[in-house]
C-alpha cells in the first residue's frame, strides 16, 4: 500500500497524527520509529529557524513559548519551499489571530520588522549614488526623481516598534515609550539596520518609490505634517545608501 504525498506531509508536521499505514523504511520495512526520529529532526529545525528569524520576538515572549508557538504555526503554516529565508513570511498575520497574545498588541508589528530586516538582508545587490549627486540647485533637486535600493525597506507602525526592537537587541538602550512609528531599513554594506523616521518621513519615501519627484512627494507630505523636515530624511537614505540614481525631469521648453 502506497502512501499519498499530503498524508505523508500531514503526518510529518503533527506529531498528534499517526505514522502513516504502509510507510517503509530503506529496508522495506515499517518505518515506525525512524519516521518518528524525522518527524522531530524536522520539527525542531523548523523550530530553530523560527527562533533565528524572529530573535526579538523569542525574546520577548520567552524560549519555551516561542517553541510552542513555532509548533502552532508549523502546523498551520506549512513550509512551502525548501528555503528557509522564505520560513515565517505569515508571522505578523498569524501573531494578529493569536487571542491569547491579544493582550500585546505590538508583536505583530515587531515581526514585521524582523521580518523586513531579513527580506533587505536577502535583497539583490544595488550600486548607491554619490552623495553629492543631490548637490544641485534647490529647483532641480525638487524635480528630481530617485531610485531606491531593492534592500531599502519601510515600516509604517501605531506601536514604538523601533524603540522595542532596540530594547532588546542593544544593550543600555533606553526604555520605550508609547507612540507610534516609522521605520527605515537600509542595507549600507551586508547587514541591514533599521532607522526612526521622523514625522512625514515614511509617507514621503514611500511616494518616491511610487514615482513621485521630490518636490511632488515634498508637497503632499507637508500639507498632511507641517512639521515633516526633508533634509533629515534625505540623509537617512544616503547614509544608508539606499538611493541607487538620481534623474531630473528636463523642463518643457
Amino acid at each position: 500500500m502506497s502512501v499519498s504525498q499530503t498524508t505523508f506531509h500531514s503526518a510529518l508536521l503533527d506529531a498528534s497524527q499517526p505514522i502513516p499505514d504502509g510507510l517503509l523504511d530503506a529496508e522495506a520495512q515499517p518505518a515506525g520509529r525512524r519516521f518518528s526520529v524525522y518527524r522531530n529532526n524536522v520539527a525542531v529545525s523548523l523550530t530553530e529557524a523560527m527562533h533565528q528569524a524572529f530573535p526579538v520576538i523569542a525574546r520577548l515572549l520567552g524560549a519555551q513559548n516561542m517553541d510552542g508557538l513555532s509548533g502552532i504555526f508549523l502546523r498551520q503554516h506549512p513550509p512551502t519551499s525548501p528555503l528557509m529565508m522564505l520560513y515565517g513570511d505569515e508571522f505578523p498575520t498569524f501573531l494578529e489571530g493569536m487571542e491569547q497574545l491579544s493582550h500585546l498588541g505590538y508583536l505583530p508589528d515587531v515581526a514585521r520588522l524582523e521580518l523586513a530586516l531579513r527580506h533587505a538582508y536577502h535583497a539583490a545587490d544595488s550600486q548607491s549614488i554619490d552623495p553629492d549627486a543631490l548637490s544641485i540647485p534647490p529647483e532641480d533637486l525638487m524635480r528630481a526623481r530617485l531610485t531606491l535600493a531593492p534592500a531599502a525597506q519601510v515600516l509604517r507602525s501605531d506601536w514604538p516598534v523601533h524603540a522595542i526592537w532596540l530594547f532588546n537587541t542593544e544593550k543600555n538602550a533606553p526604555k520605550p515609550q508609547a507612540g507610534a512609528q516609522d521605520v527605515l531599513i537600509t542595507r549600507p554594506e551586508y547587514d541591514p539596520a533599521p532607522h526612526s523616521l521622523p514625522p512625514g518621513g515614511a509617507a514621503w519615501i514611500l511616494r518616491v518609490q511610487d514615482g513621485q519627484t521630490i518636490g511632488e512627494a515634498f508637497e503632499t507630505t507637508v500639507a498632511e505634517t507641517p512639521e515633516f523636515d526633508l533634509g533629515t530624511t534625505l540623509a537617512l537614505l544616503l547614509q544608508g545608501g539606499a538611493i541607487t540614481s538620481v534623474t531630473i525631469e528636463r523642463l518643457d521648453t
